[in-house]
């Protein structure tokens, strides 16, 4: 059974048992939280990070309609395409993404190639609509067994344990095996659950100041809040996919590349405000970055170890 990454410290001891045997989960996108000051270090705990060619391989569970697909798919082939530079505009995706590698050169690691991998469909909900941990990693092993990121991504009428409670994703990894070992995350579609929690700040928060919702840059609010935790958690699995990577904290509940920046998207972020996005003037959508074919998304602010402080692209 896959450990939750918030779990009390008093099952630490079990919990690093556990992980030796089972698959286990660290990192987790925490409840919508609206702008947390803090300065922490990210210290590196010398395991494994991914290095080499890795597919992201995304295993949709429940209905999601082709062009849902397609919002998340162009985003991870934003992260993927090489000379994606190029092909997108400033500020772009992958000039985000590039925060992430300097995690790697500090750990003398080869930076990893990511690649868009399989995408299996389940839509007929093979697991039921009500999923525990252990649930999230058997689906997540129907990726590849090795140099791999398996996304699962749930459809909002899913229940997943611990989802809208205490979290929005989160990511883990397979034990070790002759077969090899691979990372995984999983994030759900917020839509109909609990939007305020997990697709802020394109629906109104259920805490903290009640602002107006942002315009979702996709046109759905439930999937480009997905994006959202998605990028969290990719930047997450990145830095620490194994557990003893780059974190702060207890490793059950670490702070991570993205975590450690609760609530920012921009400069001039404070509770309540994302900070000064960008908005486009035909649709009114508001967002801090490009993506493949067009697209255009928000994600959250990177934990700079260069700076040691949040970095924004706007």
């Amino acid at each position: 059974m896959a450990s939750s990454s918030i779990r009390p410290c008093i099952l630490c001891i079990i919990i690093v048992v556990a992980c030796l045997l089972f698959q286990c989960s660290y990192g987790a996108r925490k409840l919508n939280v609206l702008v947390e000051e803090q300065s922490p270090v990210l210290t590196y705990h010398k395991g494994a990070l991914l290095t080499g060619p890795v597919s992201v391989n995304l295993i949709w569970y429940g209905k999601f309609a082709a062009s849902q697909r397609a919002i998340i798919s162009d985003f991870v082939t934003s992260l993927s395409t090489k000379g994606s530079d190029q092909k997108q505009p400033a500020p772009s995706v992958s000039t985000w993404w590039k925060t992430t590698e300097k995690y790697y050169a500090q750990s003398k690691t080869k930076f990893p190639a990511l690649t868009l991998g399989e995408q299996i469909l389940d839509d007929s909900y093979s697991l039921g609509k009500s999923l525990t941990d252990a649930d999230i990693a058997k689906l997540a092993s129907r990726g590849a067994p090795k140099n791999a990121v398996n996304v699962v991504l749930t459809a909002a009428d899913v229940a997943v344990e611990g989802f809208c409670m205490s979290r929005c994703g989160t990511h883990g990894s397979s034990p070790r095996s002759k077969s090899g070992r691979f990372a995984y995350i999983w994030v759900g579609n917020s839509a109909t659950q609990c939007p305020g929690q997990c697709a802020w700040p394109f629906h109104q928060p259920v805490y903290g100041p009640q602002t107006p919702p942002l315009v979702a840059p996709n046109g759905d609010v439930g999937i480009d809040g997905m994006v959202i935790n998605l990028a969290s958690m990719m930047a997450g699995t990145l830095t620490n996919p194994f557990g003893d990577g780059f974190y702060q904290g207890p490793n059950e509940a670490p702070l991570e590349a993205a975590t450690a920046c609760p609530g920012v998207y921009a400069k001039g972020a404070y509770p309540g405000y994302p900070g000064n996005l960008l908005v486009d003037s035909t649709t009114g959508a508001s967002y801090n970055v490009n993506g493949a074919s067009g697209r255009k998304y928000l994600v959250p602010a990177l934990f700079d170890p260069s700076t040691s402080s949040c970095s924004t692209l706007v």
